[in-house]
C-alpha cells in the first residue's frame, strides 16, 4: 500500500489516496498516472477542499431526499431501515470502445437466454441434446409448469434483463449473474444522473456523456410493442406489491415517467379471461402489465392461495393471450445460478456464436467432483444459493471464520442442488469518498446493465447502475445490504 498524490494540492479532497497496486483501479493506472478518460474529472475534483466536497455531498443528499429516493436496507445492523439511497459523487466512466464490447455482449446473452426459455417450455431440444441437464432445469425453484406450451406475444420472455458485470484485476469484464425476473435499480440510475447534473453541471459540458433520459420512452415503446396481437393502442400499467415493498419508489417512478397507471392487485379484476382496471368510470381493459410482483403471488387461483398481492384469474387471461406480463412467468429458471454455468453453451447452441462476455468459473455442488473441491477449498471460494438475490445467503470464504465455514459446509451438504461456488474474484476498485475518513479511498464496484427486448428491437441503457461496497475490503455491493452507487458515464467517440 502506497500513498498516491494525483493532484498538487495539499488541502484537496484527493491530496492523499491510499493506492493498492494489486487491485485494478478504474481511475488510476499501475504507475499511478490518471487514466485518460478520468483526467478532466480528477482535475475538477482536485480543486475541491474537503469542506467544499462535503457541502456538495450534502446538497446531493437533499436532492435525493426531495425526490424521495429511498431503499430499504436488510443488513444485520440495519434491518428494514428506510434510508436515502447511498450515492457517491465521483462518476464511473466507461470509454466508447469498452461500452461497445459490453453492449454487444449483453444483447447476445439476452437473445440466447430468451431462446433458451422458449425451448425450455416447448420442444426442450437443448436438454434432449444433452447441452443443459434436464434435471437441472426441472428442479429449479423458478421452473413454472404453467408456462409449458405458452407463447408470449412476440416470443419474448425476458423483456427486461439486469445483467451484473464485474471487472477483474486482469482488466476483463465478466458476467457475475443474470437477473431476468424483476430486475430493479434503474430508477436510481436516472436519479443519480439528475443529481449529478445539478451538482456538477459544468463537468457535463466538458465531456461527451451519452444521455440516459430516454430510458422511460424506450421502456414504454418496448412495453407497447409486446401487447397482445390486434391491439393498436394498448393500455399499460405498472403492478406493484404496494408501498411497503423495498423498491416501491422505483415502481412509482417508472409509472410516472412512462405516463401510465401504477396499480396494485386490488385495483385489477379478471372477467371472462380479460384483465380490467377498476376506475371511477367503470372497468377499463388492461393489455400489458409490467409486474413487479413475483410469480408465486400473481394469481392465488394458481399459486399461493393466500396471496393478496395478485389477481384471481390472471394466469388464465395470460395463457389465453389477452394480456401480456412483463417479464413472463417462469423466466427465473434461466437466472438460476446453477443454470448460469451453461449460458456460454446456450449461446453457442442457439446463436452459433462464441460468447462475447465471459462467465466466472463456477462449481456446481450437485456434481460430485465440484462438491468435493468446494468442501476442500471453501476458504478460498464464494458460495452462493442458486435462488437468492441481493447478496443474501452467501459465504465469502476468505472473510469467514473457521467455525462459520464448517457450519456452512453442513448446510451445503444437506442441499447440494441449492448451492454453487466461484473463485473470489478481485472486483475492480474506484475512487470513493468515505465520510468517516473524509477522503477518497479505493472501493470495490460492479455494474448492472439494463437490456430491453421487444418485438424486433433490443435496447441497452447507456451505462447502468455502478454499485459500490462502502465498507473497506468488502465485495458485497448490493444496495439492500448497505452498498452505494455511482453515476455511470458512457463516453462518445
Amino acid at each position: 500500500m502506497t500513498d498516491l498524490h494525483p493532484v498538487d494540492a495539499k488541502n484537496s479532497v484527493f491530496s492523499t489516496y491510499p493506492f493498492n497496486k494489486a487491485l485494478f483501479d478504474e481511475v488510476f493506472k499501475e504507475d499511478g498516472k490518471t487514466a485518460k478518460h478520468y483526467q478532466k474529472v480528477l482535475k475538477h475534483f482536485g480543486k475541491l477542499s474537503v469542506e467544499d466536497y462535503k457541502k456538495l455531498d450534502e446538497f446531493a443528499k437533499i436532492t435525493f431526499f426531495n425526490q424521495g429516493v429511498t431503499f430499504a436496507v436488510y443488513s444485520d445492523t440495519l434491518k428494514g431501515v428506510e434510508r436515502i439511497f447511498p450515492f457517491d459523487l465521483m462518476p464511473r466512466i466507461i470509454s466508447a470502445l469498452e461500452w461497445e464490447h459490453i453492449e454487444t455482449g449483453v444483447i447476445q446473452r439476452n437473445k440466447a437466454i430468451n431462446m433458451f426459455l422458449h425451448d425450455m417450455y416447448h420442444d426442450k431440444k437443448i436438454m434432449k441434446d444433452g447441452v443443459v441437464p434436464a434435471d437441472l432445469v426441472f428442479t429449479s425453484a423458478f421452473y413454472n409448469r404453467e408456462m409449458i406450451g405458452v407463447n408470449p406475444p412476440g416470443g419474448i420472455y425476458t423483456h427486461i434483463c439486469g445483467t451484473d458485470l464485474i471487472r477483474h484485476k486482469d482488466g476483463q469484464y465478466y458476467v457475475l449473474e443474470d437477473n431476468v425476473r424483476c430486475p430493479s435499480g434503474v430508477s436510481y440510475v436516472l436519479s443519480n444522473r439528475e443529481t449529478m447534473k445539478k451538482v456538477f453541471s459544468n463537468l457535463f459540458l466538458s465531456h461527451d456523456v451519452k444521455p440516459i433520459d430516454d430510458y422511460p420512452e424506450q421502456l414504454l415503446d418496448m412495453v407497447k410493442s409486446v401487447a397482445p396481437d390486434g391491439i393498436d393502442n394498448p393500455t399499460c400499467v405498472v403492478m406493484s406489491p404496494g408501498i411497503y415493498n423495498s423498491a416501491y419508489y422505483e415502481h412509482s417512478f417508472l409509472a410516472q415517467s412512462m405516463g401510465i397507471q401504477l396499480v396494485e392487485g386490488r385495483d385489477l379484476m379478471v372477467d371472462k379471461n380479460f384483465v380490467y382496471m377498476k376506475t371511477i368510470d367503470g372497468p377499463q381493459r388492461v393489455d400489458v402489465i409490467y409486474r413487479r410482483v413475483d410469480d408465486e403471488f400473481i394469481d392465488p387461483l394458481v399459486y399461493k392461495p393466500d396471496s393478496y398481492l395478485g389477481v384471481p384469474g390472471m394466469m388464465g387471461a395470460y395463457k389465453a393471450g389477452n394480456v401480456t406480463l412483463i417479464n413472463a412467468p417462469g423466466t427465473g429458471a434461466a437466472d438460476d445460478k446453477a443454470v448460469y454455468i451453461y449460458v456460454p453453451e446456450i449461446i453457442r447452441y442457439y446463436l452459433n456464436e462464441e460468447p462475447i462476455l465471459k462467465n466466472v468459473h463456477t462449481y456446481r455442488c450437485e456434481i460430485e467432483k465440484d462438491f468435493q473441491y468446494v468442501m476442500d477449498n471453501m476458504h478460498n471460494l464464494v458460495v452462493k444459493p442458486v435462488d437468492e438475490s441481493g447478496g443474501y445467503g452467501i459465504l465469502i470464504g476468505s472473510r469467514a471464520k473457521k467455525e462459520e465455514i464448517e457450519k456452512f459446509k453442513k448446510v451445503v451438504a444437506a442441499n447440494r442442488r441449492k448451492y454453487i461456488a466461484q473463485p473470489i474474484m478481485s472486483l475492480s476498485v474506484h475512487s470513493t469518498f468515505i465520510e468517516e475518513e473524509e477522503k477518497f479511498e479505493q472501493r470495490h464496484i460492479d455494474l448492472r446493465t439494463y437490456c430491453l427486448m421487444g418485438r424486433n428491437k433490443q435496447f441497452v441503457l447507456k451505462g447502468g447502475l455502478s454499485r459500490v461496497a462502502l465498507t473497506r475490503g468488502s465485495l458485497v455491493v448490493n444496495s439492500s445490504q448497505g452498498g452505494g452507487s455511482k453515476d455511470t458515464w458512457v463516453l462518445g467517440e
